[in-house]
């Protein structure tokens, strides 16, 4: 996929969530090309991005129901392993929540990288949004590294990576994100696969599950 390419689909990725940002009520609304690209440059197979969408609508309505506005959380699920950020009132909340998302059908595994603080304030969110944004960029600028294959989460100026990837690629996006401004701190929530099975997925639609799994994220200051 070319490079402008990739940048036309982030470009209308972020302003879609730059949007949904700065108004609770505001639809997320994105093109049908862009939509179909974003799908197509994915490491994943389409019904496996469509089962990552589930277990995220499924958490998130399970969170919502049990805590309202007591905590924030943001669910984001990638072959089935969940990472969760934001803040809870307390260590009991953030408990109850991996285990409140640990029963919600196909979930694999769960990173809880929930902090124990107030909610983000809008600010604070715009800024992560656009946080985002930029890295996203950085990663398409990079011309060794596949933008798509990354999937990027920004909470309180710490950048979440997941994705299928090589441990090159890995260990690259890590030194790429780390350069862009504002980034306090990058976390890698990633499935590590060797050359073959990168080799595999360039040619053939991506097995449902990942070759090799990180148990926890690797963090970088």
């Amino acid at each position: 996929m070319k490079k402008h390419t990739q940048r036309f689909v982030l470009a209308s990725l972020a302003a879609a969530a730059l949007a949904a940002s700065l108004s609770a009520c505001a639809p997320l609304v994105i093109g049908g090309a862009a939509m179909g690209a974003l799908v197509a440059m994915d490491r994943r197979t389409s019904g496996a991005q469509l089962e990552d969408e589930g277990i995220e609508m499924r958490a998130r309505n399970r969170i919502e129901g049990a805590f309202g506005d007591r905590t924030h959380v943001t669910v984001t699920s990638y072959n089935r392993q969940v990472l969760l950020t934001g803040e809870v009132p307390d260590a009991g909340h953030r408990q109850s929540v991996e285990d409140l998302v640990a029963k919600v059908d196909n979930v694999r595994g769960i990173v809880n990288e929930l902090v124990i603080a107030m909610r983000s304030s809008l600010a604070q969110r715009s800024s992560d949004t656009l946080i985002t944004t930029r890295v996203r960029a950085a990663l398409v600028d990079a011309r060794d590294l596949s933008a798509p294959a990354f999937k990027v989460i920004t909470e309180r100026g710490t950048v979440y990576l997941m994705g299928r990837v090589t441990q090159r690629e890995a260990d690259r996006a890590a030194q790429v994100v780390r350069n862009v401004g504002s980034v306090q701190k990058v976390v890698r929530v990633l499935e590590i696969m060797g050359g073959d099975g990168l080799a595999r997925i360039t040619t053939v639609p991506a097995p449902s599950r990942p070759a090799v799994m990180r148990q926890g994220p690797a963090t970088f200051p």
